[in-house]
């Protein structure tokens, strides 16, 4: 399952990437640059064919790729050459007028936003299928007493189910989540229903560090109606199937999953569970072993909701991809501020390495649901990962398209060719910041793994 998983994440990073360099690739080609090689993947190729004056190739380390422009480092050679001006030959990059030059590095940006619109358009043109849970929610306080959260000082109880949050309707956890994630530290209306009234209250999410997101301290509720059994697993010795409702277990009311994390706390050894079949009641007794961090799986999974798109009309799809993307970026950029609020690093930046991980972990879990809904859950994520790479890119640091732009913005501003030199110094200093995030977020790759 694993080499799955890392297979479905490699095929998705690749494809966000070619999209990526696709868009400088056509953009030099149209303003007159000449490229030499565009390949998939760093590294020494694999495979490679030349067509035309352009050698494509498939490299080594299936992460990343690139557009080799012909002349976009002569910056460089001028710089050690102690010239001052870098050569402008007829089909080189500085050859082509700054202008230009900033419509070629803005081209992969633009192109994941594209593909983004695309991607969103295509699944709500074609319809899709979710698994979600309940709008209704469970204190976190009620499973494991000792502490208060921003649910409890709002008022909120096990039970109510939200509808509303900052004047946003909600029907399922995917939406508290968004508007919870993306609002830490916030004051967000509220408006619940609890035994047939609707009740306004006001709720500000904590800033878990950890993740840089914002939370108020509850779980989702999900029925317990057994929906699979793992083989050989406690629940499947002990004779449960899929359609079980549990009803009782130790003797407590079971009314929602989580209530089994409260239950498992005094780790006992047999669970004595009461559950109906087809409207007769049954009992079963489950025998558990824990792990050395006291968690112990009892077997099961939970019929979730399954959400069901309509089919859209080519137009309607087209406005709705729109929209959704748009609605993408702006939580990526929210996202985005979020990293200097004092969050950990280590776990909020995600390298290639974990990227790919969670691209596929996505993708397999979609897939072990359906194929549509595999297809839903790959697409989104990958429209995901497109925006958040384009905005990346878009950001005024050295090395990356919106640090060249600077340049080139400020090229225009002077009406003169900047000197080599500092174009030198620039990117010098670019390489160094973005090795340096790289090796920091390998790094954290590293702990994330650790913990899997």
């Amino acid at each position: 399952m694993l080499l799955i998983k890392i297979l479905l994440g490699l095929i998705g990073l690749g494809v966000v990437v070619f999209v990526h360099e696709l868009g400088h690739f056509l953009a030099a080609r149209l303003v007159g640059i000449d490229v030499e090689a565009f390949s998939i993947g760093w590294g020494k190729p694999i495979l490679k064919k030349k067509v035309g004056n352009v050698e494509y190739r498939l490299g080594i380390f299936p992460i990343g790729g690139y557009c080799k422009m012909r002349g976009e480092n002569e910056f460089q050679e001028a710089y050690e050459n102690r010239s001052n001006a870098i050569p402008q030959a007829k089909g080189t990059f500085y050859g082509v007028s700054p202008l230009r030059r900033i419509v070629v590095a803005f081209a992969g940006p633009g192109f994941n936003f594209l593909f983004t619109i695309l991607v969103l358009s295509i699944i709500w043109g074609i319809g899709f299928e979710v698994s979600t849970l309940d709008n209704r929610i469970v204190l976190v306080s009620d499973i494991s007493p000792g502490e208060t959260y921003p649910a409890d000082q709002g008022g909120l109880k096990t039970g109510d189910k939200i509808i509303d949050i900052n004047g946003n309707p909600v029907t399922n956890y995917h939406d508290i989540q968004e508007l919870i994630a993306t609002n830490p530290e916030k004051n967000l209306p509220v408006q619940v229903q609890r035994d047939g009234k609707v009740l306004d209250l006001m709720v500000r999410p904590d800033l878990d560090k950890s993740s840089g997101a914002g939370k108020i301290g509850v779980y989702f509720w999900s029925e317990p109606v057994i929906s699979a059994v793992t083989g050989g697993s406690p629940a499947d010795i002990a004779g449960l199937r899929p359609g079980d409702r549990i009803t009782r277990i130790n003797g407590e009311d079971f009314s929602y999953t989580v209530a089994l994390f409260r239950i498992l706390r005094s780790q006992p050894p047999v669970l004595s569970v009461d559950f109906e079949r087809e409207g007769r009641p049954m009992q079963a007794d489950l025998i558990l072993s824990y792990t050395d961090t006291g968690t112990a799986d009892i077997g099961v999974s939970y019929e979730h909701l399954q959400f069901h798109s309509p089919r859209l009309s080519p137009v309607s799809a087209l406005i709705k991809g729109g929209k959704e993307s748009w609605k993408t970026f702006v939580l990526s950029v929210k996202s985005l501020t979020l990293l200097f609020r004092g969050i950990d690093l280590t776990q909020a930046v995600s390298g290639p390495v974990r990227i790919t991980y969670m691209l596929g972990d996505v993708a397999a879990e979609g897939f072990g649901q359906s194929f549509g809904a595999g297809i839903s859950s790959m697409a989104n994520f990958l429209a995901l990962i497109s925006i958040a790479l384009g905005i990346m890119n878009l950001l005024p640091l050295p090395v990356l398209d919106g640090g060249l732009i600077v340049l080139f913005i400020i090229e225009i501003i002077k009406r003169k060719p900047l000197n080599p030199k500092y174009i030198s110094v620039f990117q010098t200093v670019g390489v160094v910041l973005i090795f340096g995030l790289m090796i920091f977020a390998v790094f954290g790759d590293i702990l994330f793994l650790t913990r899997r």
